[in-house]
């Protein structure tokens, strides 16, 4: 059986007194959702407080990158085990945004994939093509270089602890969504990679999330899709009304 995770990505939003009062509503509302994992992943200068906050809630922390060394004269990287050291369950690697403004390549998302791994801490791993690429017939193509590269040389068992989450790069903050079924068909194609990377049923039991202007109206509509097992989630996550209907859609759905 899958796990179905909602995760918030906020990016470069909220200050350490905005971040408190977001995550004090989320528990105050959240507290009693079981069947759904909720994550969050604020911006660094928050995670400190935010750890503490809900160390003994159902809301898990995640970060938004890491370096892939341990330590070293990284100037303005974080590492895997200053991110262990708060409680960081989830980090979001290779988001698109890393790719188009920090020279994020499928080489870099590997080798953080494989530290994180190595310490424990979840990897969200994003995929998803560009409007041109898809315009272009290009869509299957790019995702097959995200995942073969992405996660290259990586064990079953490794495979069995990632997380993937397409997101069409073309519906990230633009309003536009891929439709359920458009979605569904790359999901399925992704498992099948994934399949092929390590066998069937290893596939079967991984998450796959969607992203790309996830709302509360669409959020059941897509996680209903047999390949879809959850939502990152980016601008309806910085208040608390849109992401806690998002994660309630998703909590009255049946696990898959």
């Amino acid at each position: 059986m899958r796990k179905i995770i909602i995760a918030g990505n906020w990016k470069m939003y909220k200050t350490i007194s905005e971040a408190l009062e977001l995550v004090n509503g989320l528990k105050r509302i959240l507290y009693n959702i079981e069947n759904v994992e909720i994550v969050i992943c604020p911006p660094y200068t928050c995670l400190d407080q935010i750890s503490e906050l809900i160390s003994e809630s159902n809301i898990k922390l995640g970060a938004q990158d890491m370096h892939w060394e341990t330590e070293g004269a990284f100037t303005g990287e974080v590492s895997v085990l200053m991110l262990k050291d708060l409680s960081c369950r989830y980090v979001i690697i290779g988001h698109s945004e890393r790719r188009q403004y920090f020279s994020e390549t499928n080489e870099t998302v590997n080798k953080k994939v494989k530290t994180a791994l190595k310490y424990n801490i979840t990897p969200i791993v994003c995929v998803g093509e560009k409007l041109e690429e898809r315009q272009a017939g290009k869509t299957f193509q790019i995702i097959e270089d995200h995942i073969k590269n992405g996660l290259k040389d990586l064990s079953k068992e490794e495979l069995a602890r990632v997380v993937i989450a397409y997101e069409p790069v073309w519906a990230i903050g633009t309003g536009l969504t891929a439709k359920p079924e458009q979605a569904q068909e790359v999901h399925s194609f992704i498992r099948k990679l994934l399949s092929d990377m390590s066998d069937e049923e290893t596939a079967q039991n991984i998450t796959i999330q969607y992203g790309g202007s996830v709302k509360p109206d669409n959020t059941k509509d897509l996680i209903k899709q047999k390949d879809i097992d959850g939502a990152l989630v980016g601008g309806a996550s910085l208040k608390i009304d849109p992401f806690v209907e998002i994660i309630k859609n998703a909590a009255g759905l049946e696990a898959k």
